[in-house]
């Protein structure tokens, strides 16, 4: 296929190099047709979560295109909805280089970037110049420098600056490359975090005449306990969504590679799992009481279908995108639709 051919190419150079080199090529692949000959034609497969009706349930994560660059070239390769950054109130430029590590042979990717981005404004101004009308959903974050107790404010400028512009706002919470992050998981500093976050979503859904749903993006190193505490704030604070997961900081799976060593968060096939466990257990914990959109080691449709069995209503891929290209939507699409039909749901 096409893609294969582009993917030889672009592992030739390193890992960001060649990220950028994408990205910047987007836009101009779309334009000419690319995505369609390399197998970006996916079929409609209609899905409502959270209010909103997806074209279909294979979204891409964020981390991507963190700076909302390329949104109409990665539109173009099937997605029934996009989501872009992790961006922060002020621009920063991440974690020193380098930064990014393939694992070829186990479809996997390390990574540290550290929220690196060009920061809130940049993101608006990006997303201005697309012609993109599809769902689109814009992942906030804090600035590095930022102490975790005045965390709330970093995101609450951020709320309110891509309100107007996102179909939904994720939270992240759960990189693992940004110091003490992750503490903003649990007990009062999330409880006040979401908190905060709900009561400045009233008032934007006022201000603006539309509601926009917020969903969290929780990590998958969290023991049963601590993630039935974490369901149990997202339904007392009526969060609209939970993405699980991001990132790991396990090396289980690829404890062979040189890779191993280096520091930062583990996504890709052997995440695959871990991610599946997650979703099985939050979905018996939440009980219905909010949808779960679940990424996490999908590199082959059937990975997708089973995330959806595990109790996920909209699966979202990164690094299996990266390794199989357009073909993954197309694949994981396929493998959903199968999953509903033996289930009776298509009608």
């Amino acid at each position: 296929m096409l893609y294969d051919l582009a993917r030889t190419l672009m592992f030739r150079l390193d890992a960001e190099t060649s990220h950028e080199l994408a990205l910047s090529s987007m836009n101009l692949a779309a334009s000419l047709g690319l995505p369609r000959l390399m197998g970006a034609t996916v079929q409609n497969l209609p899905t409502r979560v959270m209010g909103i009706r997806f074209p279909n349930p294979v979204g891409l994560a964020a981390g991507l295109d963190k700076n909302g660059t390329a949104v109409d070239g990665l539109a173009a390769m099937g997605f029934g909805f996009v989501e872009v950054g992790t961006v922060t109130p002020r621009p920063q430029p991440g974690n020193p280089k380098p930064r990014l590590f393939r694992i070829p042979e186990h479809k996997a990717i390390v990574n540290r970037m550290g929220f690196n981005n060009d920061g809130v404004d940049q993101l608006l101004k990006n997303l201005s110049r697309s012609r993109y009308d599809g769902v689109l959903g814009i992942n906030i974050g804090k600035n590095k420098d930022t102490p975790n107790e005045k965390a709330h404010e970093d995101y609450l400028v951020c709320l309110r600056k891509v309100y107007p512009h996102a179909s939904y706002i994720t939270v992240n919470v759960s990189s693992p490359n940004t110091p003490g992050l992750r503490t903003l998981q649990f007990g009062d500093s999330l409880n006040s975090l979401l908190d905060a976050l709900k009561t400045e979503q009233a008032r934007q859904a006022r201000l603006h005449g539309r509601y926009v749903p917020i969903a969290v993006k929780i990590a998958p190193d969290m023991v049963e306990e601590e993630l039935g505490l974490v369901a149990g704030a997202l339904k007392t604070y009526e969060m609209d969504g939970v993405i699980a997961t991001n990132t790991t900081l396990s090396r289980e799976g690829v404890e062979d590679s040189p890779i191993a060593s280096e520091a930062g968060g583990l996504s890709g096939s052997p995440v695959r799992n871990r991610s599946t466990a997650v979703i099985r257990n939050l979905a018996e914990h939440l009980d219905g009481a909010l949808p779960i959109i679940g990424v996490g080691g999908i590199t082959e449709g059937f990975d997708a279908a089973e995330k959806i069995e595990a109790g996920a209503s909209l699966v979202q891929v990164y690094t299996g995108f990266i390794y199989r290209g357009p073909q993954l939507v197309r694949d994981s699409v396929a493998a959903i639709a199968e999953l509903r039909e033996r289930a009776g749901e298509i009608r």
